[in-house]
């Protein structure tokens, strides 16, 4: 398997994870300030759900490239 296969992986599983992980926590502010939506989050901690995902999306891809080195998975056969 080589590189490009990994990161592939990587990246499509990165994105899933983060649309997950994006609605958790988020609250919405008391007082709406002018120009704001009312749903727009008073703090979305992109940041730390980025390294979430980031680790999280580590292990699967480690787990997922695993399976496809075992033969349990295979791609485009």
């Amino acid at each position: 398997m080589n590189i490009f296969t990994i990161l592939l992986v990587f990246v499509i599983v990165w994105w899933i994870i983060w649309f997950m992980t994006l609605p958790i926590g988020v609250k919405t502010p008391e007082k709406v300030e002018s120009g704001n939506t009312e749903s727009a989050p008073d703090k979305p901690r992109l940041w730390i759900k980025a390294g979430i995902t980031t680790i999280i999306t580590a292990i699967l891809t480690g787990i997922i490239i695993y399976l496809i080195e075992a033969g349990v998975l295979s791609i485009g056969e």
